[in-house]
């Protein structure tokens, strides 16, 4: 790796359309803080690529020729649990929303996105920080208002502190780590480390499934977060 070339985010490209990867790689290139390390056009491609490059960063699309966006989640995050998979796509499905958070997607954008918000939320996904389009956090939030039970309640808490209960809903309303640790009068450090320690009891591995996971196990209500915040 060229001297210039190490403290850029990697970043690897997969989307069927090639007009559309050349556009998102002069956007990309543009940053001096990124770059784009390969192309993928259909899902073995990019699994091949993902596993040959190890990116720090994946930005896919859904729909594609041969194998869906899901399932080259699935295959990639086999390969390199740690890697960001953000997913770049022109479809709002349920079902790609929800089977993607699950099976570890960092985060999920609409093609609508401005080319501003789409450098952000590279370098937020890359930093740890989930991203998601407005239009699909609001399918989470109508998906997660129904009640939980008490047993599904207590079963939530038994698994994470207080404090970690309290960063996760934090988290779960987008915010930062750094705004996190400023609301809750603690450093930078310690959020991460209750985040670390989330990430673990909870067997995930980003914080987008930390949330479903938490939503999932009755930690909180995502209508809840929303009256409240």
């Amino acid at each position: 790796m060229k001297e210039n070339e190490k403290n850029k985010i990697r970043i690897l490209l997969v989307d069927d359309h090639a007009i559309l990867r050349q556009g998102t790689r002069q956007l990309i290139e543009h940053e001096s803080d990124m770059m784009v390390v390969g192309e993928a056009a259909n899902g073995e491609e990019a699994i091949n690529l993902a596993a040959s490059l190890k990116p720090d960063l994946i930005l896919l699309d859904v729909a594609m020729p041969g194998m869906s966006g899901i399932e080259v989640t699935r295959r990639i995050k086999e390969i390199l649990p740690d890697t960001p998979v953000l997913v770049l796509t022109g479809y709002d499905y349920d079902e790609y929303i929800f089977s993607l958070l699950d099976i570890g997607a960092a985060g999920y954008l609409l093609k609508d996105v401005n080319g501003d918000d789409l450098v952000k939320a590279i370098r937020d996904v890359y930093s740890g920080e989930p991203v998601l389009h407005p239009a699909v956090m609001r399918k989470l939030i109508d998906r997660f208002k129904t009640p939980f039970t008490k047993q599904a309640e207590s079963a939530g808490t038994e698994t994470l502190s207080e404090r970690e209960i309290e960063v996760l809903k934090m988290a779960a309303k987008g915010v930062s780590n750094k705004d996190i640790a400023a609301a809750l009068v603690i450093s930078v450090r310690t959020v991460q480390a209750h985040m670390r320690s989330i990430f673990s009891k909870l067997g995930v591995g980003s914080r987008s499934e930390a949330v479903i996971c938490g939503l999932k196990k009755g930690l909180f209500k995502l209508d809840d977060n929303e009256r409240n915040g």
